[in-house]
């Protein structure tokens, strides 16, 4: 009867640590989907830029300076001013809205959903009581959401 209780305990001792490596293994995998969606929303915002800096130099100036910000965590304020500007610009343009500016719009809202689905996963995951508890989270940064007002669904024309 003893071995038998050791065998059971050792089983369910095995399970919970085989638990604990498997949520840390979907953590790691989610830190990374949010790092590769950060990199991928930044390269689509900078394409916005660029082409909407190319297709009307008038707006070179608010392009350039989005650009200029890097999309990190400490500058995401900053950054989400800039491309307040730009959406600004493009929603101007209304339906006269050259094909190439609606392209990379249309890619930067796919690549700002994405990078914010990332988030909210990762938040979702670092939240629950056993991560918490044994610390599965590390020492990384809690992701943050990145918001900012695209204002193409409000054009007026």
């Amino acid at each position: 009867m003893h071995i038998l209780l050791i065998i059971i305990t050792s089983v369910v001792v095995t399970l919970f640590f085989v638990q604990l490596y498997t949520i840390a293994q979907r953590l790691d995998r989610l830190n990374i989907r949010v790092d590769s969606s950060l990199q991928a929303l930044q390269a689509m915002l900078d394409q916005r830029a660029a082409v909407l800096a190319a297709i009307d130099p008038k707006y070179e100036t608010i392009a350039s300076a989005a650009e200029a910000v890097a999309l990190k965590y400490d500058s995401f304020l900053e950054r989400s001013e800039k491309e307040r500007d730009i959406s600004a610009a493009i929603a101007a343009m209304g339906h006269n809205m050259p094909p190439r500016i609606a392209e990379a719009q249309a890619r930067v809202q796919l690549a700002h959903r994405f990078y914010n689905d990332a988030v909210a996963d990762t938040r979702a995951l670092r939240r629950r009581p056993l991560v918490r508890i044994f610390r599965l989270g590390g020492t990384s940064v809690m992701p943050r959401f990145f918001e900012f007002t695209d204002y193409s669904h409000f054009s007026e024309n």
